[in-house]
């Protein structure tokens, strides 16, 4: 009888450390990530700031992100000039300065599509989570889906009626790395989840699955996003008309 308590108060006290466990995990991981964040780009800036624009000449402590904020300022500067006639005469003169370095000019311009597919509104990212067959038949792993272009690939690989869709299969628990792959797209079956919630899945090895919605379909074809529930209880609504099934025959 007198085991019975003890088992229950430790059983409490580890649900309680496993909740704080929980709470304070990815707080203290958010802000470790920020503030290394912020002092990598400190460490970078900081250095080539005059002493006499410093806050850490007049100050008996360093102050932290004072370097993201000189750092902010003028690539925004930069984009304003590059931006006018004057500015994109300069870029371009310094683009084809770099397109004459043979190793140079394959990393810069690999990099400069990179981001510009990354942060431009060309929509040109990956639109849709799918699953395809890998790596045998009966096993499924989730990709990410590119949207439908025209390459050498392509013209070469395609058969008709099911071209080939290039989807990027990441690796768990880190999404950046994974491979490129090129599938038939009757061989991908997509799913209705958001690019978010497909990264949440592999980061979290599975743990943490988006909530499965039911889709319902009107009578017009438009489907509805939502969960299926009973009608409320209760007398029907008096109708105002009769319906042509419930009119009598003649």
């Amino acid at each position: 009888m007198s085991d019975a308590p003890k088992t229950s108060g430790m059983t409490r006290l580890r649900n309680y450390f496993l909740t704080g466990f929980i709470v304070c995990a990815p707080l203290a991981i958010t802000a470790y990530i920020a503030w290394s964040f912020i002092g990598w780009v400190d460490s970078w800036v900081k250095p080539y700031i005059p002493a006499r624009y410093s806050p850490d000449t007049y100050l008996p402590f360093p102050v932290p992100g004072f370097g993201l904020i000189v750092a902010l300022i003028l690539i925004t500067l930069i984009g304003f000039l590059a931006a006018n006639i004057v500015g994109r005469a300069i870029v371009g003169f310094g683009e084809r300065l770099l397109g004459r370095m043979p190793l140079v000019r394959g990393i810069y311009g690999s990099l400069k599509q990179i981001f510009e597919t990354v942060l431009s509104n060309k929509g040109d990212m990956f639109r849709q989570v799918g699953l395809v067959e890998y790596p045998r038949k009966g096993v499924w792993s989730l990709v990410f889906v590119a949207s439908e272009k025209e390459t050498e690939i392509n013209e070469k690989l395609d058969q008709e009626g099911d071209p080939l869709i290039a989807v990027f299969m990441p690796c768990t628990p880190n999404p950046t790395t994974g491979f490129l792959m090129y599938v038939p797209k009757s061989d991908i079956v997509l799913l209705d989840m958001t690019i978010e919630d497909g990264a949440k899945l592999i980061v979290s090895a599975g743990l943490v699955a988006p909530e499965v919605k039911t889709k319902l379909v009107t009578l017009n074809g438009e489907p509805i996003n939502g969960t299926v529930a009973n009608p409320p209880l209760g007398p029907h609504p008096a109708r105002k008309s009769r319906t042509a099934s419930s009119r009598p025959n003649k």
